[in-house]
């Protein structure tokens, strides 16, 4: 059985055990959350964690970050280097979506090397070979998809990005928009351009039970991708958009009733004011599955610091429900990141997370708040750092430009603080 059935079933498993202790919550607000599908656990059969995660309602919001490479820079060193630095920030989970070298490889010594949870997109190994093969994008064969997904599953990865509510119906309303940025999604645009060219159904959708099949046997978590995802503010909550996620929602129920774990993807480009009205309506139509943002960006003008206007989006996203963010790094838009874009990627993200568990009432959370107050309060330096979000960044810039021991540089002896 899978974890989805055995919760099903009433049994609490280890891993559920597990999971409620680290999040602090009685063991059967887990397993009624994953037999109903409001919670996932992203763990595959074959992967060893020394930390187990769950996502969903009622649990403190986590952390993804996006590591690999392409095929304009290819260095596996550097990749497992950016993995350490992802989870010393404290990221919850880490997606490998490598483009360039031996992806298999490069796959292999992330899964080995990482104490969380790792996700991939499986489409863009396809990809990958299509193109070696000396093919187009859009001459993907189908068993080969399958192959791809069924062997990264069998190397242990726990979650995988699939976008399954593109179909033909979709894509027609896509048709008809009048789109800015059109389909950014990397997996998305491969498969319509599959669809286009074909003229045949996307796979994914159509075969989606053979999909089901591989996930329940390893226990795979599937993240429902939003391929047709606003790329931009002009194109957010769009007919295309909305009209995947409905699907999307149909394919959720479809997944619990095999005993899958499932949760979907939202939109990377959300204006403020809209943010509230995409969580309720994500959460209503997908049968309040787990919801997995990207961001969102609440601005299109803020190259080198959408780590920043991603930050103020997921903040509110996840306040309103989002469970799950995936980080952006200061380079999006611009570059594949470095390691120290991982790190302020991830710092960002968790920034947001915060703030939106303090919103949500998850305990600890207005309670590490109030720690840090108090010992500022009190000019104890060590407590601070103790309780801040990056320890490194504080004790660099107390050895740097505080050489006062009780108070810093900016009121110095005219210390506010001071009694």
């Amino acid at each position: 059985m899978t974890l989805m059935q055995k919760a099903q079933n009433k049994i609490t498993s280890d891993l559920i055990k597990s999971v409620a202790q680290s999040e602090n919550l009685n063991e059967e607000f887990i397993r009624a959350g994953i037999a109903c599908g409001s919670i996932v656990i992203l763990k595959n059969t074959k992967s060893i964690l020394k930390k187990n995660v769950a996502v969903g309602a009622g649990l403190k919001t986590k952390i993804n970050a996006n590591i690999g490479t392409s095929p304009d820079h290819i260095d596996l060193e550097e990749e497992l280097a950016k993995l350490d630095t992802a989870v010393k920030a404290g990221a919850d989970t880490v997606m490998d979506l490598s483009t360039g070298g031996n992806l298999m490889q490069i796959r292999k010594e992330i899964l080995s090397a990482s104490p969380v949870q790792v996700g991939t997109v499986p489409i863009y190994e396809v990809a990958c070979k299509t193109i070696m093969n000396g093919k187009k994008i859009f001459q993907i064969d189908v068993d080969v998809l399958f192959d791809v997904i069924e062997e990264q599953a069998q190397q242990g990865v726990d979650f995988i990005t699939v976008h399954c509510g593109i179909n033909k119906a979709t894509v027609e309303i896509l048709n008809r928009q009048k789109r800015l940025t059109g389909v950014v999604s990397r997996g998305g645009s491969f498969l319509v351009k599959y669809m286009r060219a074909s003229g045949k159904e996307n796979p994914l959708f159509e075969q989606y039970d053979r999909l089901l099949e591989i996930a329940r046997k390893y226990d795979v978590t599937l993240s429902l991708g939003d391929g047709l995802r606003p790329g931009c503010a002009f194109d957010a909550s769009d007919g295309s958009q909305i009209a995947e996620l409905s699907v999307l929602g149909e394919l959720v129920l479809r997944a619990r009733e095999a005993g899958v774990q499932s949760m979907i993807e939202g939109p990377g480009h959300i204006p403020l004011n809209q943010i509230e009205s995409n969580v309720i309506l994500a959460k209503r139509l997908g049968h309040n599955a787990p919801l997995y943002f990207l961001g969102p960006l609440v601005t299109d003008i803020a190259p080198g610091y959408d780590h920043i206007t991603s930050a103020i989006g997921a903040a509110l996203a996840a306040a309103y429900g989002v469970d799950f963010i995936c980080y952006v790094t200061p380079s999006e838009h611009l570059k594949l990141p470095d390691i120290q874009d991982v790190h302020d990627g991830v710092i960002s993200a968790r920034i947001a997370g915060h703030v939106a568990d303090i919103v949500k009432g998850i305990q600890g959370a207005k309670e590490r708040d109030d720690e840090i107050s108090k010992w500022r309060k009190a000019r104890n330096w060590n407590k601070q750092k103790e309780f801040c979000i990056d320890p490194v960044k504080f004790s660099k810039s107390r050895a740097k430009f505080s050489p006062h021991q009780d108070v810093c540089t900016m009121c110095g002896e005219f210390c506010a603080m001071k009694d």
